[in-house]
């Protein structure tokens, strides 16, 4: 996490003060739930709450403390006596570590989601305004990175669209399956400290029970989680590098924006590269490195050992502030990007003509011409016109076995570039619900 690729409001999550805060919630909420079940004074959580509600924790006292307990939950524990008092011995009944910094954890990560759905809204929002935008605006579809048949700006972008549907979905979900509290105790038992008690500090912290916890919270709803992440970083990718290529030199169908007093290279004064899309393209590969080591974490030893721990201190804030990042970008990509319609016509009009191959083979076949011999008499002209030798429709029309079964009429109707295009509102349909 570096504040080049960092916003303000996904990083206060993870900063100290934060984790520290919702510290204190855990245990403020959890002492309530003592004293209601009469095992600690009443007057001493309200006291917890008094005077731990508006106080601010000293971070450099507790890793000044923690330089000498070696252990950061002790450490924080002390200082929170510092601040309240003789009373902060009703503190932490019953507890252990784990049940503060797992639960603290899925705080963060419900939070994190958060903040990520709601970019993903925004994304979809610039998405389908650019979709409809571009609805009919012709351009050509690649297989192989080769002209293939027509399609619609409007369509990569609605394709697009879907995509972060699902993966909003996903984050939801994701949200769900990580927003769980453990206060369970020594190996999970509740030996020392009661279910409600647990079931209170959850229902407080907007989270759900962890049905069983042994210790620790079971990773493999982290693994889930970042897991999902890993895929939202590969849509990113996945528009980001369409945007790249389209953005080439010799096909300039679209382009990042380029702004006054911008500079694209340092010796080339001419230069307008992708590089928000580049940077995109590498902060997916981050974000996906992330979802390796929490897969790793799941199987930890017996009830509980703390091998997870340092890889979560780092890929938790890691890869929601990366991904917050990336997908704000994105965002502004599409937002602005610049499209040029033009270009595309004059692409789709390159290959003279041959990228209505498909329809003329149909037309031969639907006229008898057996598919093995109608393959064999588009190809034959779809050579020539390949290497740059004459445009597909006249040699088509002069082509006297062509003829024999179509009209050159018939011929002409098969470059109909609307034909390709009759299906696009059936389509929004689908994605947006509204062809309108």
């Amino acid at each position: 996490m570096i504040p080049r690729y960092s916003r303000p409001e996904m990083t206060a999550i993870w900063s100290p003060e934060t984790r520290f805060r919702i510290w204190f919630e855990i245990e403020a909420h959890a002492t309530t739930a003592l004293a209601e079940l009469g095992v600690v004074p009443k007057e001493a959580a309200a006291t917890v709450w008094e005077k731990g509600r508006d106080a601010v924790f000293d971070v450099a006292r507790i890793d000044e403390i923690e330089r000498v307990t070696k252990h950061d939950v002790i450490a924080f524990l002390t200082h929170l006596a510092e601040i309240v008092g003789p009373e902060a011995r009703f503190v932490h009944q019953g507890m252990t570590s784990s049940d503060v910094l797992d639960t603290c954890l899925n705080v963060q990560l419900a939070r994190a989601a958060d903040l990520l759905i709601a970019d993903i809204d925004g994304l979809l929002a610039a998405l389908k305004r650019r979709a409809f935008e571009h609805k009919l605006t012709p351009t050509i579809g690649r297989s192989h990175g080769i002209h293939a048949e027509p399609v619609t700006f409007g369509l990569k972008l609605a394709q697009a669209y879907a995509e972060f549907e699902r993966a909003r979905a996903r984050l939801v979900a994701a949200r769900a399956e990580i927003a769980t509290c453990a206060i369970s105790g020594a190996v999970g038992t509740f030996a020392n400290i009661d279910p409600r008690v647990e079931e209170y500090v959850a229902a407080q912290m907007g989270l759900t029970v962890e049905p069983v916890s042994t210790q620790v919270i079971p990773r493999d709803r982290h693994a889930m989680f970042f897991a999902v992440l890993g895929v939202v970083a590969s849509s990113i990718e996945r528009l980001s590098i369409e945007v790249r290529h389209l953005q080439r030199t010799e096909v300039l169908e679209a382009e990042e924006y380029f702004s006054e007093g911008q500079k694209g290279s340092s010796a080339m004064p001419h230069k307008r590269n992708p590089v928000l899309t580049e940077n995109l393209t590498g902060l997916a590969r981050m974000v996906r490195s992330y979802a390796l080591p929490a897969m790793e974490n799941v199987a930890l030893w017996h009830e509980r050992d703390i091998s997870h721990s340092s890889v979560e201190r780092m890929i938790g804030p890691d890869a929601t502030v990366t991904l917050d990042f990336a997908l704000a970008r994105l965002t502004g990509v599409v937002d602005k990007l610049l499209v040029y319609p033009e270009q595309m016509q004059r692409n789709l009009d390159r290959l003279g003509g041959l990228v209505h191959s498909q329809r003329v083979l149909l037309a031969l076949t639907q006229a008898g011409v057996s598919r093995e011999d109608a393959y064999r008499l588009v190809q034959r002209n779809a050579m020539p016109v390949w290497r740059g030798e004459g445009d597909f429709l006249t040699l088509l029309q002069a082509d006297k076995e062509v003829t024999a079964a179509l009209k050159p009429e018939a011929i002409a109707e098969c470059f109909d570039l609307g034909y390709h295009l009759k299906h696009v509102d059936t389509i929004f349909r689908r994605v947006f619900g509204s062809a309108e």
